[in-house]
């Protein structure tokens, strides 16, 4: 499965291959909130295609963690939660972090639609995020964000 052809200042994720039996990825962002948006659009492609999700449905949760991997870990095992017990699946991200005196916090507004196996194809199940090789990082230069996620599969 390839990523969607976007030019360098437009990319929000790039599949990787470092895990034999898993699913890896790299997302990018102009702050965190966009990063963990493109993450969770990354988690989300991986296991189906979201250009076909239209976005009926809304689910709001918020999530604190001690540190930002943690906070990416929780998040990213929402996805398959949702899908797995919901029957939801999602295409529009919209994430609010927010530095705290003992970590973050976040709020979440996901946007999608119930799976229907005749609308929408079955890529991978994910199980959940790991922390395996997991990295978050700011780029000193551009300010902008990177992470590096493997998937349970």
């Amino acid at each position: 499965m390839k990523p969607p052809k976007k030019s360098k200042e437009e990319k929000r994720f790039n599949l990787l291959d470092i895990a034999t039996a898993d699913f890896a990825f790299e997302a990018f962002g102009k702050d965190l909130n966009e990063l963990f948006e493109n993450a969770a659009l990354a988690t989300m492609e991986i296991m189906t295609d979201t250009k076909k999700i239209r976005p009926k449905n809304t689910v709001k949760f918020s999530l604190k963690s001690e540190d930002i991997k943690s906070l990416m870990f929780d998040f990213l095992s929402e996805m398959p939660f949702y899908k797995d017990t919901k029957g939801l699946v999602f295409s529009r991200f919209n994430v609010k972090i927010k530095k705290e005196d003992k970590g973050y916090s976040l709020i979440c507004k996901l946007s999608g639609e119930k799976w229907d196996r005749t609308k929408h194809e079955i890529r991978t199940e994910v199980k959940a995020a790991t922390y395996h090789m997991m990295e978050i990082e700011q780029n000193k230069k551009t300010k902008t964000w990177r992470t590096q996620v493997i998937l349970d599969t």
